[in-house]
């Protein structure tokens, strides 16, 4: 009887202490930034500028604006894509990302949240709307695009950044692609055998937001997502308001997305035409 008090024991001890090292280490599980930024548009032949925008709480968010046309264009007259990016490396790793967008006929604002490239500060939840919000204001102002002709694009975790953003600020739509519906989710999927919603921090929660967004929605998600279980995209798109559209895609997390699938592309076009905006002055269409 001893020897099974002290194995009961050792194993409360050793349980405690798994669900101590989690809950320390959560922003481990959540964030995985890269300070060095290996790429720019300049490698895809783009036009960009950099750009450098102050947050509310006093960090500065770093970024590149690609303009569309040749020689920039007139940004006020073309859509513009918001992107928000996942949660590994930096901007450097999007650069195909961007040249996608741009090819289909929209000006692309992407940035790094505090902690990733050259951004300052340590990324946060509250600390990655700052960011996104701030982003949206630089294409405000001194960009001049009206919020009805910004798609907020959100990929992974950057798809709980975007619904944020969304739900504060009405964009012209809005782009989740292989996002997650929550974070408590997600760390009962990496920790089912441990009490997460006892302790984690992080909410990132797209789900609860979906029904306070009233915009034109694209969820796009692939059954073969090993990271990101297709259920997520499902849910998240049962629960936005109309108009909206589900595009189911192929692939595996990081190798699905608009990059790669351009029917995705076709199909998402035709119902931003379509729902979004009805000014001859706006057009969207890809390049050959």
């Amino acid at each position: 009887m001893e020897i099974i008090w002290m194995i009961v024991r050792i194993s409360i001890g050793v349980y405690v202490g798994l669900c101590l090292f989690v809950f320390l280490g959560q922003s481990r599980y959540v964030y995985y930034p890269d300070r060095t930024v290996d790429n720019t548009p300049d490698s895809a032949g783009l036009e960009f500028d950099n750009v450098s925008v102050p947050t509310q709480d006093g960090e500065t968010i770093t970024g590149w604006f690609v303009p569309v046309g040749k020689g920039g264009g007139e940004a006020g007259k073309s859509l513009s894509v918001l992107l928000c990016h996942g949660n590994g490396g930096n901007i450097g790793d999007r650069v195909d990302q961007v040249k996608i967008f741009h090819n289909m006929g929209f000006n692309v604002l992407i940035f790094d949240y505090r902690g990733y490239g050259t951004s300052t500060g340590k990324p946060t939840e509250k600390g990655t709307y700052y960011d996104a919000l701030a982003a949206w204001n630089y294409l405000k102002v001194p960009k001049g695009i009206e919020s009805k002709h910004i798609v907020v694009f959100g990929q992974s975790l950057g798809g709980a950044v975007a619904s944020w953003l969304a739900e504060q600020v009405n964009p012209g739509a809005l782009i989740l692609e292989s996002t997650l519906t929550s974070a408590l989710d997600m760390g009962a999927r990496m920790f089912p055998y441990l009490p997460v919603w006892l302790f984690c921090t992080f909410k990132y929660d797209s789900l609860s937001k979906m029904g306070n967004i009233h915009c034109p929605v694209i969820v796009a998600h692939s059954r073969d997502d090993e990271t990101i279980p297709f259920e997520h995209g499902q849910k998240l798109f049962k629960a936005a308001n109309e108009p909206k559209l589900f595009i189911e895609i192929g692939g595996e997390h990081n190798s699905s997305g608009i990059e790669f699938d351009s029917s995705y592309r076709t199909v998402a076009v035709e119902f931003l035409k379509k729902n979004m905006v009805n000014d001859s002055a706006h057009k969207t269409g890809e390049k050959q």
